[in-house]
């Protein structure tokens, strides 16, 4: 349902087809894979332990393989298996690997394809510890990304942004609000830290 909702603002907003866009704009499995998501053809809340295992395995063999269609198997079920299954995929994949699905993941694959299968799972363990996770990379391995840093504030602020906050300082040590303060300066300082808020020990 996000994803039709999605599309639909991306469409009024900019006057064009998202998933046309995507076509014309990207390529291979990449492209497949943003394509699955923007159809929102994942399975909401069924869970199906009996299959876990062979999808962990499926993941497993497309992690060793990397042939184009154990590529098109591990988009396919990162793109449309419920929540709830991925996380017992999960489970599933380590015991028969030994290693976490991210871990496997980064080690097989690059570029754009790598960056997208590990955020999607990412997004599925915990969605605020990946957000935590895009903003600190946005504010200090890029030079302090400003539109990364702006839409997430923005997207998040009324949805789980005090979860980002939470997770950001668990994670990194200094509040997101204290990094805004490091790193931004003037108004553009003043707007950004007017969404992140802050409690009193983060000034």
């Amino acid at each position: 349902i996000f994803s039709y909702i999605a599309c639909f603002w991306f469409n009024l907003e900019y006057n064009t087809d998202l998933q046309q866009d995507i076509d014309s704009e990207t390529s291979g499995h990449f492209r497949d894979t943003l394509m699955n998501l923007a159809q929102g053809t994942r399975m909401e809340g069924y869970a199906d332990p009996s299959t876990a295992a062979q999808d962990a395995m499926i993941l497993w063999e497309a992690c060793q393989q990397k042939t184009g269609e154990h590529k098109n198997m591990l988009q396919m079920i990162l793109c449309n298996r419920s929540h709830q299954q991925l996380w017992m995929v999960f489970q599933e994949f380590q015991k028969i690997s030994g290693q976490d699905i991210v871990d496997a993941i980064n080690e097989c694959y690059d570029g754009y394809f790598q960056e997208l299968l590990v955020a999607i799972v990412l997004c599925i363990r915990d969605k605020p510890s990946y957000f935590a996770y895009r903003l600190y990379n946005a504010i200090h391995d890029f030079g302090f990304h400003n539109k990364t840093v702006i839409r997430i504030l923005i997207a998040r602020s009324e949805i789980d942004l005090m979860n980002i906050r939470q997770r950001y300082k668990e994670r990194y040590g200094k509040s997101l609000f204290h990094d805004i303060k490091h790193f931004a300066s003037g108004h553009y300082e003043s707007a950004l830290l007017a969404i992140c808020a802050g409690d009193t020990e983060d000034y």
